[in-house]
């Protein structure tokens, strides 16, 4: 089925169109079994138990957003309601219990994760950290309803004897985002970090603390867990899926500094605007940029890695979204860590990253 713009909008200054045979296949172990069954599409939810314990859910939904849910024996804890899901969350709850939903937690303040949330009405406690419930008051929207509850660092929430421990360390994807976990089912929740078996969305899951996203990966790996929430996009992770990105990551921080340092001093950046008139130096800078993107690129995706493939063998998305991680990380490399030294006074100096 296409749509009026056919199965592409093409203009001259933006992008060129994506080829599957110019791709690679996702692996075996991004693609399980129930996206093969049509049941999945026309319910428009799949379901599992997690971890230890049987009372805590994972649900997917064909849009690639996931939540969670515990049944406590005294009402259910939802972990987040995206809109893709919808109220198929509901009918994921009534699958498997009668009880009511009585607490619902927001792992951050982004639409496409909790845009669903008024759907539990009004009598439904929202917890949140503190942060997500002042961007959702500055930024009103009726679907996300302000939480009720919120904490700065730490908290406990405890229903029917069932307890989650709730934490913040820090920005990364985003300010506010945090880590929910169930130490008895030793289940994990923390969205836009890790997308299990995947590199993740363009531009790290357009994530706004960079430095914040490599350490989440360490954070996480902090946590005893049997099973990792990630919000996107089609099964739940392991603790090996996280150890496999963040080796990913760190291949592509390594090499985009390692481009920074070849393309960044004096003569490189000046090769980028020779025979440019000043009225076009955006022109040298959008070069320089996207050479440096494309030197991390390559080097990343022609690395045979540690189990002696490489990342396009071994991570979904790899040649598709490598390109825009490494635009990203080599530009809030220079933002977020250090220059490795600065201009002295004059001209020329000591090497240093524009």
């Amino acid at each position: 089925m296409s749509n009026k713009y056919g199965d592409f909008y093409a203009t001259k200054w933006g992008f060129p169109k994506a080829q599957a045979d110019e791709h690679m296949p996702s692996p075996q172990q991004f693609m399980p079994e129930y996206l093969n069954d049509p049941s999945f599409y026309e319910k428009g939810y799949h379901l599992e138990n997690v971890g230890d314990g049987g009372n805590f859910y994972w649900v997917t939904s064909p849009a690639g957003y996931d939540g969670g849910f515990v049944v406590t024996g005294s009402g259910v804890i939802v972990i987040d309601a995206p809109p893709g899901l919808g109220e198929n969350m509901q009918s994921a709850i009534r699958s498997v219990t009668k009880e009511p939903v009585t607490h619902l937690i927001y792992s951050h303040w982004h639409s496409d994760h909790i845009g669903a949330a008024s759907q539990f009405g009004p009598d439904v406690k929202i917890v949140a950290h503190e942060i997500t419930r002042e961007l959702l008051a500055r930024f009103p929207d009726k679907y996300r309803p302000l939480p009720t509850e919120t904490f700065r660092t730490d908290a406990t929430l405890e229903v029917g004897g069932t307890k989650l421990e709730l934490s913040y360390k820090g920005a990364d994807h985003c300010p506010g985002n945090i880590y929910i976990y169930g130490p008895d089912q030793k289940v994990l929740t923390k969205v836009d970090i890790v997308s299990p078996g995947s590199v993740t969305f363009m531009h790290a899951d357009v994530s706004e603390n960079i430095s914040g996203f490599y350490q989440a990966h360490d954070d996480i790996l902090s946590y005893d867990f049997k099973a990792l929430i990630g919000g996107h996009i089609s099964r739940w992770g392991t603790r090996e899926d996280v150890e496999i990105v963040r080796e990913y990551w760190h291949d592509l921080l390594h090499y985009a500094e390692e481009a920074l340092r070849e393309m960044s001093n004096a003569e490189a950046l000046q090769g980028f605007v020779v025979g440019l008139g000043r009225e076009y130096q955006m022109v040298g800078a959008e070069n320089w940029i996207n050479s440096i993107a494309n030197y991390a690129t390559e080097k990343t995706l022609t690395k045979v890695t540690s189990n002696g493939q490489t990342w396009p063998e071994r991570l979904a998305g790899a040649t598709v979204f490598t390109k825009y991680h490494a635009w990203t990380v080599a530009e809030t490399f220079r933002t977020e860590r250090t220059h490795f030294g600065y201009q002295k006074e004059g001209n020329g100096g000591d090497f240093y990253i524009a």
